[in-house]
């Protein structure tokens, strides 16, 4: 089958620049940032000082700067988070969204590159792919050349797919509500090794707990009935005590089931574990619900 290809120019973007960046990003962020190269990016959240998410980023190192991109949602509030934090710092943050275009190629192979292309191997969904960085100029010329390779997901099926590997977006699963470890981000995008940043005292005790309140999970609907972001879960024989909510929620017809994406609280959030999903503005609207591993099983 031919490797999908995403458009993800619309994400916001970043260049850090200044003789402090490296110092100054490993004190704002989850990842070890000397672990991002030219070649390769690094995934990471951005915290408050409570521990709970202000931004879910990937970054990179180019010769001058690190560049760093995220949910199109973010482009103004992360600039803001950041630039709070640089104080005595030899450091500068731009704003470049409009200037650059990224696609993403979901391959184990890198595609051919082309004049300008920036080709980094990053890990996007639940397997390793690459990412094309080019001016903004180029991405129509670039976004034809790449479909000519690769199989294109318009937005539609992107969010399809990205529910189907259970990874959470700003906005769905992400808000500044969330803490990292919920929303299973705690393996690809956590250093515990590092130095200190911004929230570590509180993801540590986390780690050092090994329990949340709730964590994120896939939900698979047993009688086929439609799914909503919104509905609500609850424990099938207590109606009245809530075991989570549903973030996303798609019908998936690679795999021929109604999925969703949601919170379900310590106590109900085991595999296997059956709940009802309510509709709360018709409480007679019942969806009964399976939790299931992520990503979804082919």
């Amino acid at each position: 089958m031919t490797a999908p290809l995403f458009d993800l120019s619309g994400r916001a973007k970043l260049r850090i620049t200044g003789g402090d960046r490296l110092r100054f990003l490993n004190g704002q962020v989850t990842n070890d940032v000397r672990k991002a190269i030219e070649s390769a990016a690094i995934e990471a959240c951005v915290l408050s000082a409570k521990g709970r998410m202000n931004a879910h980023v990937f970054l990179s190192a180019a010769p001058d700067c690190f560049l760093v991109d995220a949910d199109p949602e973010l482009r103004q509030a992360l600039f803001a988070r950041l630039e709070r934090y640089v104080i005595a710092d030899d450091v500068q943050i731009e704003d470049v969204t409009d200037r650059l275009s990224i696609f993403h190629v979901l391959s184990t192979s890198a595609p051919d590159a082309g004049a300008g292309w920036r080709l980094l191997s990053t890990r996007r969904f639940t397997e390793s792919g690459w990412d094309v960085w080019i001016d903004a100029a180029l991405h129509d010329v670039v976004a034809q050349q790449l479909s000519l390779a690769f199989r294109f997901f318009d937005a539609a099926s992107a969010e399809v797919f990205r529910v189907e590997e259970g990874i959470p977006r700003w906005e769905r699963e992400l808000t500044e509500e969330i803490i990292p470890i919920e929303a299973n981000l705690e393996a690809r995008a956590i250093d515990y090794e590092k130095g200190c940043y911004i929230g570590q005292e509180v993801i540590s005790r986390i780690k050092m707990s090994g329990q949340t309140n709730k964590r994120l999970c896939g939900l698979v609907s047993l009688r086929d009935g439609p799914l909503l972001a919104g509905m609500k879960l609850a424990a099938m024989a207590e109606k009245s005590k809530e075991a989570g909510w549903i973030t996303s929620a798609t019908r998936s017809e690679r795999l021929g089931k109604e999925i969703a994406l949601g919170y379900v609280k310590r106590g109900f959030n085991s595999i296997g574990t059956k709940l009802d999903a309510i509709k709360p503005e018709n409480p007679s609207i019942i969806a009964r619900v399976e939790i299931v591993d992520l990503p979804f099983a082919c």
